[in-house]
Formats: structure tokens, sequence, C-alpha cells
């Protein structure tokens, strides 16, 4: 499907996009359909609200359903790349599929645009020039996690993700803050669904607090399999499982939970605010964190096609490196490696009427970049 706003008149053309008014054209591959289909309809609603807003007619953005399968993705790349000519590409959710096309598409020449996606492999050793992540490297918000564990003075946690990239980074992050014990360490399988044996080893294993990232639906089936086991051990996680998009699927189960987020929608700066209420508008539902993550990935790119052209590689390379634009968490910088310098958040599950959502309560981690950007070469 494609999504394009073409030139109206040459004089808002150059009104819009400043000298450089050079068209740029988007491959986004993202997960529309099956499991995960939420988290990249977010990204890509937030991605073309910014879009709209901008007036920018110089964007054309094409998208495409990678269904979460790396195999997929790779063929849409392929794709986009060789028939559709595209400049810049964003989108990806998951991490697998991030390592399967990233790699190939920036040793082409083209820039990626990370709205989620942020595997430890690509900060440090195998970071690249026209790579860009715009959310986070994979281990923020789990570091943010141990942070608070900490503060909470948990000494014995049993911690659990699913074992795919994203999931190892998730424990390594979380491990790398978090100074007390494990009570255990599992990782399960990609989409699972049945969470009994998990839960089972935590009623035994002496643990005094849980930890997991289990984003999407396997979240939702975790969170109220624990609520039903009678496991009353305090639960902390990252906002992937506690985000907008599924909170209303988990209900009460998840009420009072704590996670952590570089994000929330009560972040006090008028982008954010108006950011809430002009997608709240438009989609007729609260944004989430993957919103904010594509309203944000659009906003850097459309900064960057006003200082400079695409086709001057390196002076785009330069102005995207400014991040010269208005992000919904505020104090947004990227460091050496083209991964976030940002603060990490502290979040609870609460009730507003008949919506469950979050609200901030502190902040983990201040100005905080990744683990890996000393060993990017670039």
């Amino acid at each position: 499907m494609k999504f394009t706003l073409m030139a109206a008149t040459a004089a808002l053309a150059i009104g819009l996009s400043g000298a450089q008014a050079e068209p740029v054209k988007v491959g986004m591959i993202t997960t529309l359909s099956g499991g995960g289909a939420g988290l990249g309809i977010d990204v890509r609603d937030g991605f073309m609200l910014a879009v709209k807003q901008s007036g920018n007619t110089d964007i054309e953005v094409v998208i495409e359903d990678d269904q979460r399968k790396p195999d997929i993705a790779v063929q849409l790349a392929d794709k986009m790349v060789q028939s559709e000519k595209v400049d810049v590409l964003t989108g990806i959710i998951w991490s697998n599929l991030a390592m399967a096309v990233i790699p190939s598409v920036t040793a082409q020449g083209k820039f990626y645009l990370s709205p989620n996606a942020g595997p430890s492999a690509l900060a440090g050793k195998g970071c690249h020039p026209n790579y860009f992540n715009v959310a986070w490297q994979n281990d923020n918000l789990h570091e943010g996690a141990g942070a608070y564990a900490n503060f909470q003075d948990f000494k014995n946690s049993f911690i659990l993700a699913p074992n795919y990239p994203a999931g190892k980074d998730a424990l390594t992050g979380y491990k790398r803050f978090y100074k007390g014990d494990l009570a255990g360490e599992v990782y399960t399988k990609l989409g699972q669904t049945d969470y009994a044996s998990e839960i089972a080893q935590i009623r035994a294993s002496g643990a005094d607090s849980v930890f997991f990232f289990l984003p999407g639906g396997m979240g939702i089936s975790f969170l109220k399999q624990y609520k039903d086991s009678g496991v009353d051990l305090p639960v902390v996680g990252p906002a992937f499982s506690f985000d907008q998009g599924i909170l209303q699927a988990v209900g009460d189960a998840a009420l009072g939970v704590k996670n952590t987020s570089q994000w929330n929608k009560d972040i006090d700066n008028p982008t954010n605010k108006a950011f809430v209420e002009t997608f709240q508008a438009e989609y007729g539902r609260l944004p989430s964190l993957y919103a904010s993550q594509g309203f944000d990935t659009a906003n850097l790119l459309l900064s960057a096609m006003a200082k400079a052209g695409v086709s001057d590689a390196d002076a785009f390379r330069a102005a995207l490196e400014e991040a010269d634009f208005k992000s919904t968490r505020g104090n947004f910088r990227f460091g050496p490696n083209h991964h976030p310098i940002q603060d990490i958040h502290v979040r609870e599950v609460i009730k507003e009427g008949d919506v469950y959502t979050n609200r901030t309560i502190g902040t983990a981690l201040t100005s905080h970049a990744d683990a890996y950007w000393s060993e990017c070469s670039m």
C-alpha cells in the first residue's frame, strides 16, 4: 500500500522544505497482521501523523507488511531498494527481522531509521554510519527496570524473556544494573501463550520479585495467567508489556505494576501534549509508546530533509546526527553510535475512568546512553 503526499505547487514545496526541496522516498516495512500487528500499526500511524502535520509534499511513503517473518522482511527490503528505489527505510518492530534486513540495506548505501528494534549487535561493533535508532538500544528500558529494582530493595528476582535477540538484550540489561541475586532465569519461546510451567517455577523459586519482558500478546497471556495463579510477588517490566495498545486487554491484572519507558503521555512538553491530543483526534485512541516512536522518527527525517538533500549522503547524515527536531520525549540526542541518549522513566499502571493507562512516577536513569557505544568504530 502507498501513502503519498506529492507536490501541490512549487511555491508550497519550496516554502515547506526549505532550500533543499529534494524529494525523499521512504520504504516502511512493519508488522501489520498476525501477532504483534498492533505495534506496527501504531508505528505507522504515528509516522504518518507527523508527515501529515508537516505539510511536506516532498516525502513519499511506501508501506508493506512483513507478517513478523524474517524471510518476508528481506524480500520486501530487496524489492524496496532495487525496484521501488527508496532512499530511506524504517518500520521494523522485531529485532530478529532487524538483524536480517538492516545490515544489507545500509551496505547498499541506504539510510535506515529504526522506530523500535535496537539490537545490541547494531549498537556496538555492527554499527553503521547510515543506521540510526530513534527509539532506544534494546537493553535500555530493562536497565532502567534493574535500577528501579534496586531502589525497591529487591534481593532475589526471577527473570524471564523470549528467546530471540531482544529477549537476550532484555535480561542482559536488567542484570547490568540490578545488584541482587537471581532466583531463576528463563528464556521462553517467541510467541508463547501458555506460561503455566514458568509460573510454577516462579512459585517454587523463593523469589521476592519478578522481572519479565514479553511484548505484545505474550505479555497479555503471562499477566492474566500470573494474576490467576495467586502468586503475589511484585512485578517489574519494561513498557512493552504495559503499553497503551495492550493494557485494555490485560485489564485489572496490570493495575499498580511499575514499568520503565522513555515516553509517556503525561510527559510535560508542548510537543508531547499536542501529539497526544492530535493522535487521539486522528485515530480515536490514545497513542502508545510505539506511536510516539513512529512520530519522532518521521520528525527526525523531516528535520534532515529541511537541511540537506538525501542525494548528498554526507550532508544528509550530518543533518540526521543533529537531531534538530522537537521530540515527544523532551530532551533527545544521539550518541556516537547513532543511538539515543535520554531519560528512562518509571510508570505505574492506573485506571482513568474506563481506560487503563500509565502515569509517570519518577525517573530511573537520567541522560542514559547504551552500553555498546565504545565498541562502535564510527
